[in-house]
Parts: C-alpha cells; structure tokens; sequence
C-alpha cells in the first residue's frame, strides 16, 4: 500500500523541519565563523628577557600592541600565570585572566570558541597564530626560530607550585631562572605531546633577553581580548 500525497506532504514537511533545527544547532554549537581581533602573538617583547614588569606589565603591553594595531577599544590580558608567593600572594591562572571568547586572530579565524576549547582542540598553528599587525611569528625553520612562547602555565592554563619557580619570577626577573613556554607553531624536536604544546612544552635557559633565544625564543607572549 502506497502512503496518501498528504502523508508524504507531512513527511517532507517534518523532514525540512528537523533538517533545519539540526542546522541551527550546528551552527550554534561551531559559533560565528569569523569575528573582531581577539587574540595575537606579541610582535615584539618589552625587550628585557622574561621580565614584564609582572602581569600588570605585560597587560599594558598587550594593550599598546592592540591600540597601534586598532583594536584598543577591547581590554587586553597577556596569557600567563604566576605563581603563589608565601600566603598573601596566590597562585593567577593563565587560563582565568583573558576572558570567556570566542576569540579570533587579525585575519578574522576563530582560534576558540570559549576556554574549554582554548584548552583542548583550539585552531592555534603556525598558520594561524599572528602577531596582532596579522604577520606570521617566525617558527621551527626560519631564522631566527621564536617559537618559543612565554606561559608560565601547565596545559591546562594553570600555574605551577611555587618551587621550583618556572615563571622568571613572576615575570619580573631578567638574569637567573627559567619560565615554562609553548610552541605556537606546534613543532618540536620530537612528536611528543610536550614538545608539540602550544602553551606548555619546556622550560627556558634563563631569563635573560639572550637565554630565551638560545632555545628558540624572544620573549613574546599571547594576548587575549578580555571582554
């Protein structure tokens, strides 16, 4: 027995509707395809090594990158994390100071939607980790390489314990030390998943200006629109 013109009519009808509420959740869940500048690479570093001035440093320093590049109407936070000092100074987390997102590079590519993504299947290559003019940051094979990436932060965006301290003092240290960095271009000496972090893959040499370049650095740093 064959179904009645109405009953296909329905069918069709139902059909259409679930295609189109199953697009609309696709297109919810994936987000806008493109955005508002909302994260780069630091073209430049202060020039003093791993000091920063400390987090309240390396924000202004985001915040003037931004406004040269025209985007310095949002407020601009430097992915890093510090760690606790004695019991009146705690730990910062990278991961809770830049904002919910989405975030987009210079050239309009989502990066992450939100942090969980930021943290997980994020679009950060070398591709599509630009400094906040929208130029490539020099990798794994050019010269110089400067993949290195100032975080000071385990995968998960958090800080580590106190000691030893991997963030050159929190930031303001320029001799003696080490701070942990990623790899914005993903690429490393081996294919493991250290050294393959975009955030999280070794420690530096020191924290001089001329030890972060002997592992591949220059003391830039991620920014992330905060608002």
């Amino acid at each position: 027995m064959h179904a009645s013109r109405p009953t296909l009519r329905r069918a069709s009808a139902a059909l259409a509707a679930a295609t189109a509420v199953a697009a609309l959740l696709s297109a919810c869940a994936s987000g806008p395809g493109t955005g508002p500048m909302g994260f780069f690479v630091t073209s430049s570093g202060p020039g003093k090594g791993a000091d920063l001035g400390g987090l309240t440093g390396a924000d202004a320093h985001c915040q003037r990158l931004a406004s040269a590049a025209g985007a310095g109407s949002r407020s601009w936070r430097a992915y890093l994390s510090t760690s606790a000092v004695g019991n009146d100074q705690p730990a910062v987390h990278a991961r809770d100071r830049i904002g919910k997102g989405p975030w987009f590079n210079a050239k309009g590519v989502l990066i992450a939607r939100d942090v969980a993504q930021l943290h997980g299947d994020n679009g950060i290559t070398k591709a599509n980790a630009l400094d906040e003019r929208g130029n490539g940051v020099k990798g794994r094979g050019d010269t110089p390489n400067e993949h290195d990436i100032l975080t000071g932060s385990r995968p998960d965006g958090t800080a580590f314990s106190p000691a030893p301290n991997l963030t050159c003092g929190n930031w303001t240290s320029s001799g003696d030390g080490q701070a942990i960095i990623g790899h914005h271009d993903r690429t490393g000496l081996v294919t493991d998943p250290w050294a393959l972090s975009w955030n999280s893959s070794h420690q530096t040499r020191g924290c001089g200006q001329e030890a972060l370049k002997t592992t591949g650095g220059a003391g830039l740093f991620y920014c992330f629109a905060a608002d």
